[in-house]
């Protein structure tokens, strides 16, 4: 089984290149080697290759920059999917493309079901309900796996951010009135690795084609996310740490006040998921090397 992985270089893309050893002949591309905005580039790469399960794991994920860039953040996260979506279908291959929870306005009480309405309020937001729209007009096989407040030990993350500050600062301001689920990379990987694994081949994932929550257990705030990680990371410095609102610290992006996921659908359809927490410690000790 060929699976071509899209985004090596970001955070689910490098764990995926960990998690998916051993499945079958593994291609893991960077924006070096495929321009995105490129869909002609797209196109030839994935019919020179001929994969059997296309994961896309690229993405615009500069949720404040995409407000004043909203063409390119349109091109790589909606235009790019329609892409891979048509070839993956014209191949008979399966495509896996990840979404995310700014697809919500935050506004609901309770955790969001795959079937509520949405209603995204960044252009980040529109651009990734876009791609899911996208590959669901086109078809074909394919798993849309939404995920939220992705970290991990490598790229741009809050977990880095966190222990970058707390090497500098002696208290941090941290946004306590958003809610969701940290999840690891390796969290996401790993699931989409068992996906693949139990499905044997790529036309069992067929039956399965749609959109699911893929989150971490549980919920917590940045703020109760930040009291986690200086709780269980083995640092120098720990710095206090203060509750604020979102008023207090405002972006050009508007984020979702409850990023809460139901991930039931998940769970019946692909087996458990960690709690955040626990995988946040796991994550941490592999960072401090107490695991590997």
């Amino acid at each position: 089984m060929r699976i071509l992985v899209l985004g090596r270089s970001g955070q689910v893309g490098t764990a995926l290149t960990q998690s998916l050893q051993g499945l079958g002949e593994l291609i893991a591309l960077d924006r070096a080697q495929l321009d995105l905005t490129n869909p002609d580039a797209i196109r030839t790469t994935l019919r020179e290759m001929q994969p059997q399960i296309v994961i896309n794991a690229a993405a615009y994920t500069a949720v404040d920059a995409a407000e004043s860039d909203q063409a390119m953040a349109f091109q790589i996260n909606a235009v790019a999917p329609r892409v891979m979506a048509e070839e993956s279908e014209r191949l008979g291959a399966a495509l896996i493309h990840y979404s995310t929870d700014y697809v919500f306005n935050g506004g609901k009480q309770g955790a969001w079901m795959e079937d509520d309405a949405t209603a995204p309020l960044s252009v980040y937001g529109h651009s990734k309900l876009a791609g899911e729209q996208a590959i669901t007009d086109v078809g074909g096989t394919h798993l849309i796996l939404r995920t939220s407040w992705v970290y991990g030990l490598h790229g741009k993350n809050f977990l880095l951010t966190m222990l970058k500050l707390a090497e500098s600062r002696d208290s941090l301001a941290i946004v306590d009135d958003q809610i969701g689920a940290p999840t690891w990379a390796l969290t996401i990987a790993d699931a989409t690795s068992a996906i693949i694994r139990d499905a044997g081949e790529p036309a069992q994932l067929a039956a399965l084609s749609g959109i699911y929550h893929l989150c971490a257990g549980g919920h917590t705030s940045w703020f109760g996310f930040a009291q986690a990680i200086f709780s269980h990371a083995s640092v120098q410095r720990k710095p206090q740490l203060r509750p604020i609102t979102t008023a207090e610290y405002p972006t050009p992006a508007q984020r979702p006040h409850n990023s809460i996921l139901n991930t039931d659908k998940f769970r019946r359809s692909f087996g458990d998921l960690p709690t955040w927490d626990d995988a946040l410690q796991t994550c941490l000790q592999m960072r401090s090397g107490l695991i590997s």
